[in-house]
């Protein structure tokens, strides 16, 4: 049977963001891809670079919207690394439920991609249902449904007053039971099992080789965590489970990240019923030193790391920032060869791919 080429993108229908792809196929069956990258270059790591460090906070929050708050949150652990600044335990708590309730939106977003991808669009508008009351309680308690500016040098932005506490549990409260629905459907739904269950395949010795992480890796039976193996904030006084499924494909990483969404909800209530008194910033404007300092966090969608480097100025002499998706859209070569031409955007749909902050 000849073999013959496919070109998929950068703009698809199918695609969540702009990727371009050469698939190889023989009949039906991909056999081959190459995926190429560049196409939305913003030249942020320039930006950041042209800016002073207080600047930065904004314009680093909008290298990607889902896991905004991971980008600043780990941005101010590495200026407070350089700093020797310890932050409030109280603001240690509001980092982490600012960091939860992002990835909670993130992973209900993605698994409502999963389903519209498949055709299961009751599913899709279910989803996005339940996503709204995390939309909604991020409007209430952040003044925002995306960017939330949660976080600042020092300490946070924000405070809980009793009132938001209260409001908080209720929300998370009207999670619970129709997120249990979701994943009753996904896990038995015979239609969802049907489109998910063995597309996409990624070994756990190819998944180590690549260097996947996140959903994706833990997907694969790879038990790592950033907030487990090397614990920041207040993630060392809570106790959660990390998800981990051995399936290997995209029904496996589709449970992780809907297991990780449960999980989240425990870590907002721990956070909101142990949330200390004090400050939640320090109260005096830092001075940064020159230095640089590598800080490391733990986003929807994988191990997120900021290098910096800073020369006792305002500015910022060095930033560079490792996203997951980097990691993740190689490990494609693997997971696409042997499934059929209909399964493509699925296949990229359960890597979660972030274009925005890999091609930053």
């Amino acid at each position: 049977m000849s073999t013959y080429t496919i070109p998929v993108g950068p703009l698809h229908v199918a695609l969540e963001e702009p990727m371009y792809f050469r698939v190889q196929v023989e009949g039906e069956t991909i056999v081959g891809l190459d995926v190429t990258a560049g196409h939305v270059h913003r030249g942020m790591e320039y930006l950041v670079m042209k800016r002073n460090i207080y600047q930065n906070l904004t314009l680093i929050e909008r290298v990607c919207s889902l896991c905004s708050n991971n980008h600043p949150f780990t941005y101010c652990m590495a200026l407070e690394k350089i700093a020797g600044i310890k932050i409030p335990e109280r603001a240690e708590y509001l980092r982490v439920i600012a960091d939860e309730i992002k990835r909670i939106a993130s992973n209900l977003f993605n698994a409502a991609m999963l389903a519209h991808i498949i055709g299961f669009d009751s599913l899709f508008m279910h989803v996005m249902e339940l996503r709204e009351i995390v939309q909604d309680t991020k409007e209430t308690v952040y003044g925002n449904r995306m960017d939330l500016a949660a976080n600042c040098i020092g300490g946070v932005k924000y405070d809980l007053s009793d009132e938001k506490i209260k409001y908080m549990m209720k929300q998370m409260d009207m999670l619970k039971k129709p997120l249990e629905e979701i994943v009753d459907i996904y896990m038995n739904n015979k239609f969802v099992r049907a489109r998910t269950e063995g597309a996409g395949i990624l070994p756990k010795e190819e998944a180590i080789r690549y260097g996947v992480v996140g959903p994706v890796a833990r997907g694969s039976g790879i038990d790592y965590d950033v907030r487990v193996k090397s614990p920041y904030a207040a993630y060392d006084k809570i106790k959660f489970n990390v998800a981990v499924e051995n399936g290997c494909d995209v029904r496996a990483r589709a449970m992780v990240r809907l297991r990780e969404i449960q999980e989240a909800i425990n870590i907002i209530q721990q956070c909101l019923k142990d949330l200390p008194d004090g400050p939640t910033c320090i109260d005096y404007l830092p001075e940064i030193p020159a230095g640089e300092a590598i800080a490391k966090s733990e986003a929807p969608r994988g191990e997120l790391i900021y290098y910096l480097r800073t020369n006792g100025s305002d500015k910022p002499e060095r930033i560079k920032w490792r996203v997951p998706t980097y990691m993740n859209w190689e490990a494609l070569n693997v997971m696409m060869p042997g499934n059929k031409v209909s399964d493509i955007s699925l296949i990229i749909c359960s890597i979660d791919p972030c274009i925005s902050c890999t091609e930053r």
